[in-house]
C-alpha cells in the first residue's frame, strides 16, 4: 500500500474569518480521534486536493503536525457544492491496531449481457458502502462485477460482493446493489409526455372555478398567514 503523508498547521482563524482563509486558498481542517483533544489545523487546499483524490475516505493519511505523525482517515467533508470546493476536512486520528469503519465507493466492472444484447438497461441504486476494517486494510473501493445480468428482474445485493476476509460490508445483505430493467423507447417517453400533457390540460379546462368560487376561502387563508 503505497503511502500518503501531509503536514498541517496550527490554525488560530475560526468562524467568520474562515472566508477570508479560504479566499488565500487555505483549508481550514481539524484534528481528532478517541481520547484525543481536538486541534485546529490548515493546510493549502491544493494539496489537500491532490491527496484526497488519491486516498479518499478509506486511506490511511500520516499526518505531520508539531513534531509528530499521526495515522489518520479523512472524514466529515463539506463541499461548496456551487464551486465544488472543499470548505473544512477532518483527520481522524486511528489506531492503527484497532477496526474502523468508514464509507468506501461501489465501482461497475464488466458490461452486463442485457446491456451487450440491448435487452435492458443497468441501474446502481447504491453508490457506496459502509465497511470496517483495521486501518491498512480498508479498500480504496469494492468492486461490482455485473457481467453475469443477462435478463430483465436480475439484480445484485450486498451479500454478492466479494472482498478480503479482513474487511466486513456492514450494509443490509439484502439490498440490491445493481439491477436491470426494462429499456424505455424514445417513442414511448414521447408517448408519456403526451399524454401527461393531455392531463394536465384536462384539469385546468375542466376544474378550474368560477370567479369568486372555490379559490376564494384559499385566498383568504393566505393572506390571514
Amino acid at each position: 500500500m503505497k503511502k500518503h503523508s501531509v503536514k498541517v498547521e496550527k490554525r488560530s482563524v475560526f468562524g467568520k474569518q474562515l472566508k477570508k482563509l479560504r479566499r488565500e486558498g487555505i483549508l481550514p481542517a481539524n484534528i481528532y480521534g478517541k481520547d484525543i483533544e481536538s486541534v485546529a489545523v490548515q493546510l493549502p487546499l491544493k494539496t489537500f486536493e491532490e491527496l484526497y483524490k488519491e486516498v479518499g475516505s478509506s486511506g490511511v493519511v500520516e499526518v505531520e503536525f508539531d513534531g509528530d505523525k499521526r495515522p489518520t482517515l479523512i472524514h466529515n467533508m463539506q463541499y461548496d457544492y456551487v464551486n465544488n470546493t472543499p470548505l473544512h476536512a477532518d483527520f481522524f486520528q486511528v489506531n492503527l491496531k484497532e477496526k474502523v469503519k468508514t464509507v468506501v465507493p461501489l465501482h461497475i466492472v464488466g458490461e452486463a449481457k442485457a446491456v451487450t444484447e440491448k435487452l435492458g438497461m443497468l441501474m446502481q441504486p447504491v453508490n457506496e458502502v459502509e465497511v470496517e476494517a483495521l486501518p491498512t486494510d480498508l479498500p480504496e473501493h469494492v468492486e461490482i462485477d455485473v457481467t453475469e445480468l443477462a435478463e430483465v428482474g436480475q439484480h445484485l445485493k450486498i451479500s454478492d460482493l466479494k472482498v478480503s476476509g479482513d474487511v466486513a460490508i456492514l450494509n443490509d445483505p439484502e439490498q440490491v446493489i445493481a439491477s436491470i430493467a426494462e429499456l424505455v423507447s424514445e417513442e414511448a417517453e414521447e408517448q408519456a409526455a403526451e399524454a401527461a400533457g393531455a392531463e394536465g390540460e384536462a384539469a385546468a379546462e375542466g376544474e378550474a372555478p368560477a370567479e369568486g368560487g372555490e379559490q376564494a376561502p384559499a385566498a383568504e387563508e393566505a393572506k390571514a398567514e
